[in-house]
């Protein structure tokens, strides 16, 4: 077929089996020819002998895994590094051959490829009607697979010699599923024992180390031929891992370089050192033994007893205000687990619905003197490119506000920073629009610009910076100079970095705008704040509010990103359908997301701090450089924010400067916690430094700097409350009792002291958190069959929102106090979806107070149906004795006829 395909010359053919590829290297063009290999009995078939077994090159990974599964324990020890590779439906889907064919041709930093190095694998690979084995090193280091190639299948010989060890590792930042490895690495040796010491020989032995920086895995040669032979002794083994350091090498622009080749060395070690330790025979290590047959579990791991564990959840309720508090079913939850639940992508494209995606300027500061979509992208696919130009008369170009100003939906003729937006392109699909996109060339000039301002230290030396209004700037406290000389101890510019940090939300950015009459618009935005992307499609468009719906039913994840973030994705495509006068969605890819989001706040903290002998802090100085972009954002409320978690401790004297700097990079914008997660940080960075100067456990000078009352209202008179309120300290030591601390520190600590290369710890940190409760509005409406509307302004995040505002409505209501009525009124209740024109002045879903304050307006609004309804129910009472929910409503919906008829 191959031969066939480029005799024809058909154009682009790409050979699959699942085409999980296409998860991770994304497409820029479409294949002419796919050609599905699942159905080729050669390629697809799993074959065992003497020597071996051959698996072919398109058997997926979880029918790999089972196979394996019942061989020799070298090949079950495969078989549990595979079920770490990847979600089951990668597992499920790909191939093993398709995964070493991206190792070699695109240099995929797969598992697969080191661990079958590891074990000494071949390959086979048939070229017409020639068929040739090679090693999977050779495989691997050779030029791609050509056109008229095809990798067949993968043979993993029988290691049958019994002293023998195979281990394989990986570290990343997840043990299993869809996290790429740092490093990897996969070891086998054949062992003998030396007659003389009784130490071990390495007969032979194969080290493969991969996804540490190289184009794919190698085999560490000149580590092998060290060992080979050799008796493995203390001096041989620190021999073998210097030279593993000078292997094991990261390409330049590697992430990670140190830690990586580091992991590698300790891999090596922890595999080798058994045998270097002559009190311990071969036979407790090799696979050969019939304590390691008994003690084997999967994963290659001796089994070890467990600890019995416990756990307890207590719930204490009160019944006087039942269904609060009640831990229920999550409202939606049975929709979300069986995917039937509605968001903002999920709902069906209207007739002719155009899709969008961003054109965004990959120059920090640059001219942009036009933008040419590329000859290879189909020019039928492209139905617009919307861009600043097409902004209507009587609108702006504004893509989000706050209440310090706003972001342009579109960089004019001047792009500002890597990742702002440049143009919306539209085309048929959400695949052609985002491959056009990429794409698209953008003409820069850079001619007579100055250098961009790149970092905080630029922004600092050139004087950009964004003003803090005076109420949001913190005080400083007391005097430092005077506490810097009352300490015993001093720490001088001690420096903190902190980067910054993606939201990662399940569900990305997405939006759906359609027109409709009257020159209106309605939106489906996946937003925490409909409001405030209502009132940015208005002015963008340049129509009065009450033309523009918003709809947002349920968010999949925000932490933030879905704030002011999601405003110029909704805004883009109400511009884009108001232009064209037809549908425009978008689902913004993930890659896109990630340059245009921005993030949390980076931030650099130079620090100097005095303190006693005892630990207690007398004087602390911050030199703080925040990282807000090149927009204002939110970013002005960073540094009250940082400051007011600094209060969980009494500083004694406490100084800063703070300067939020305007730098040519993507705006930052509010990430979960905005300027207290950096803060927490910093203090807990300057409670260990000081016990580590110290030589004190740190928890100790956590102690001894917790607030008293005193210090706190000398430090935040504002918010410290009276004496009984402040409890900090209160639930320090309570917590502290009740989960045994104590007495935990003191086994780790034993722990600790028995084992060598195995470390626990244990800490208990200090949290404290400003609560903000902002106005929320809310409508309860009754219906006549006596199920209940309830409509509020937060949106469900996954918070559990829609849960609180249901069992409030039910214990709201439920006053009546009708017959029967607690738990029947809870089935009664729906949360709908949160509609601007509906209900007005949604606000801000954030701060971790939006469910108590919708739940507090729904509260209200029962208070007075049910004081309406009161009247009524007491009459029936009188005269039935007895008074159903149903009845009641009923009875209201008669009174209204004979009111009307009268």
């Amino acid at each position: 077929m191959l031969l066939s395909i480029n005799s024809n010359r058909v154009g682009l053919v790409k050979l699959v089996v699942g085409n999980t590829s296409a998860g991770y290297y994304k497409e820029l063009e479409n294949c002419d020819t796919y050609i599905d290999l699942r159905y080729i009995p050669e390629l697809s078939c799993i074959r065992r002998d003497p020597v071996g077994i051959e698996i072919g090159a398109a058997v997926t990974i979880s029918k790999a895994i089972c196979a394996l599964r019942e061989g020799a324990i070298v090949y079950k020890k495969i078989a549990a590094h595979m079920e770490k590779i990847g979600t089951k439906f990668v597992q499920n889907t790909g191939s093993i051959g398709g995964n070493l064919v991206m190792a070699q041709r695109e240099h995929f930093p797969s598992d697969i490829a080191t661990i079958l190095l590891g074990a000494g694998a071949f390959v086979n690979i048939r070229s017409g009607t020639a068929y040739e084995t090679v090693s999977l090193e050779e495989f691997l280091e050779r030029p791609h697979l050509d056109s008229k190639s095809v990798l067949s299948s993968v043979k993993i010989p029988l290691w049958v010699d019994r002293k023998l060890l195979f281990e394989t590792y990986r570290a990343a930042p997840r043990a299993h599923g869809n996290a790429l490895a740092y490093v990897n690495a996969a070891f086998l040796a054949e062992l003998s024992s030396c007659g003389s010491s009784g130490g071990a020989v390495l007969n032979k032995c194969l080290l493969a180390f991969g996804a540490y920086g190289k184009k794919h895995a190698i085999r560490a040669r000149e580590v092998e031929k060290l060992l080979t032979g050799r008796v493995l002794t203390a001096r041989v083994l620190y021999e073998a891992i210097n030279l593993v350091k000078a292997t094991v090498v990261p390409e330049e622009g590697t992430g990670s370089e140190a830690y990586r080749s580091s992991v590698a060395v300790g891999f090596l070690f922890e595999f080798l050192s058994p045998l270097a330790d002559a009190t311990i025979g071969i036979s407790r290590c090799t696979l050969s033994s019939k304590d390691a047959e008994e003690n084997y579990e999967e994963g290659g791991h001796v089994k070890c007893p467990r600890m019995l564990s416990s756990s307890r959840q207590v719930f204490q309720l009160h019944i006087d205000y039942r269904p609060v508090g009640e831990p229920i079913v999550t409202s939606g939850a049975a929709l979300q687990a069986s995917g039937e639940a509605v968001y903002a992508d999920d709902i069906p494209s209207p007739e002719n619905c155009l899709h969008g995606s961003f054109v965004y300027s990959t120059k920090p500061l640059a001219r942009v003197r036009g933008i040419q979509v590329n000859p290879k992208s189909q020019s039928n696919w492209i139905s617009g490119l919307i861009n600043y130009k097409d902004i209507p008369k009587g609108g702006k170009n504004v893509g989000s506000m706050t209440i310090f100003g706003s972001e342009p939906l579109f960089a004019d003729d001047f792009t500002q920073c890597a990742g702002d937006r440049l143009a919306f392109l539209v085309a048929g699909t959400q695949k052609e629009a985002d491959v056009a996109s990429r794409l698209a060339i953008v003409n820069y000039d850079l001619e007579n610009l100055e250098a961009p301002i790149l970092t905080v230290e630029d922004a600092v030396a050139r004087s950009s910076f964004f003003q803090v209004p005076p109420f949001l700037y913190p005080k400083e406290v007391g005097d430092f100079s005077k506490g810097m000389a009352e300490a015993d101890h001093q720490i001088f510019s001690a420096e903190v970095k902190i980067d910054s940090q993606y939201y990662f939300y399940m569900e990305s950015q997405t939006a759906l705008a359609v027109p409709d009459e009257d020159n209106c618009m309605v939106v489906y935005s996946s937003s925490q704040c409909p409001e405030y992307v209502h009132a940015t499609i208005a002015q963008c468009i340049g129509v009065p509010e009450h033309n523009v719906r918003v709809i947002t039913r349920r968010v999949g994840g925000g932490f933030g990103g879905k704030a002011i973030k999601s405003m110029p994705v909704a805004t883009a495509c109400a511009l884009a359908a108001h232009v064209l006068r037809q549908p425009v969605r978008i689902y913004v890819n993930r890659k896109t997301d990630m340059i245009m989001a921005g993030g949390r706040h980076p931030m650099k903290i130079t620090y100097s701090v005095g303190f006693k002998s005892t630990g207690k802090i007398t004087a602390l100085k911050l030199d703080i450089l925040v990282d807000a972009g090149i927009y204002t954002d939110i970013s002005p409320v960073i540094p009250s924010n940082f400051m007011a978690v600094l209060r969980k401790y009494d500083w004694g004297a406490l100084s800063f400067d703070i300067k939020v700097c305007k730098t040519n990079t993507v705006s930052r914008s509010a990430m979960r916690g905005p300027g207290e997660v950096q803060g927490s940080y910093v203090a807990e960075a300057i409670i260990e430094n000081i016990a580590s100067t110290l030589s004190v456990n740190a928890d100790c000078v956590r102690k001894i700097n917790l607030h008293t009352h005193d210090s706190l209202m000398l430090f935040h008179p504002d918010s410290s409350g009276e004496v009984p309120e402040y409890t900090l300290s209160l639930i320090w030591e309570k917590l502290a009792q009740s989960s045994e601390y104590s007495q935990r520190r003191e086994m780790v600590s034993e722990f600790n002291k028995c084992n060598v290369w195995k470390k626990r710890g244990l800490s208990c940190v200090p949290i404290v958190h400003e609560l903000i409760v902002r106005p929320a509005p809310g409508r309860v409406s009754i219906l006549r069959d006596g199920s209940i509307v309830v409509e509020v302004g937060g949106i469900e995040l996954g918070q559990g929102l829609w849960t609180k505002v249901k069992q409030m409505t039910a214990f709201a209501l439920g006053l009546i106090k009708c017959d029967a009525l607690e738990v029947d009124l809870l089935e009664k209740v729906r949360i709908i979806q949160a509609d601007t024109l509906s209900l007005i002045q949604g606000g801000f879903t954030a701060g971790s107070t939006t469910s108590e304050s919708s739940c507090e307006a729904v509260r209200l609004c029962c208070e007075i149906l049910v004081e309406r309804l009161r009247p009524l129910k007491e009459k029936l009472k009188t005269e039935m004795g007895s008074v159903q929910w149903e009845m009641l409503i009923q009875q209201v919906t008669v009174w209204k006829f004979v009111d009307v008829v009268l």
